[in-house]
């Protein structure tokens, strides 16, 4: 068994991976997703506010999922989630960016309703290649405990 609720640890962080976003891929997304003209267009995005193409946030954060799902939950007792409390997206991510994701434990308890598992808060963070923090994201995930009703 992997990840489970007892190995996480208020104040621990852990690296998720990185990814590099392209032309395409960041056009692929948005056409289909978020087809505003500074994410499908690229004379339209050179006039835009932010004078070139940009990935649609919600394309960072399904990339940022994408990170934490193949790299820290694989083979965990990851139960889901029951919703994102806050994202805030800080710089644009634009073509050739480099991404490196990090999963902060800020709290976790024992489910007094289910007591087989365990809600743990955590801040996500996206980081670009000049350090600089693009996006956080605030959620809760649910995680089985290995032991149940042992000491979490």
């Amino acid at each position: 068994m992997g990840l489970s609720f007892e190995d996480m640890q208020v104040g621990s962080v852990v690296e998720c991976g990185e990814h590099t976003f392209t032309h395409d891929e960041i056009v692929r997304f948005a056409e289909q997703f978020d087809p505003q003209p500074f994410h499908v267009d690229d004379a339209a995005a050179a006039e835009s506010q932010f004078g070139g193409l940009i990935a649609s946030g919600w394309h960072t954060c399904s990339v940022l999922m994408g990170l934490l799902v193949r790299n820290v939950l694989a083979g965990s007792t990851s139960m889901g989630s029951p919703g994102v409390d806050e994202i805030r997206w800080f710089k644009p991510v634009r073509v050739g960016d480099t991404i490196r994701m990090t999963n902060a434990v800020l709290d976790k308890r024992v489910s007094s309703s289910k007591p087989d598992r365990g809600i743990v808060s955590t801040e996500w963070a996206g980081i670009n290649q000049h350090g600089e923090t693009v996006i956080t994201v605030r959620s809760k995930a649910l995680f089985g405990l290995r032991h149940p009703g042992a000491s979490a």
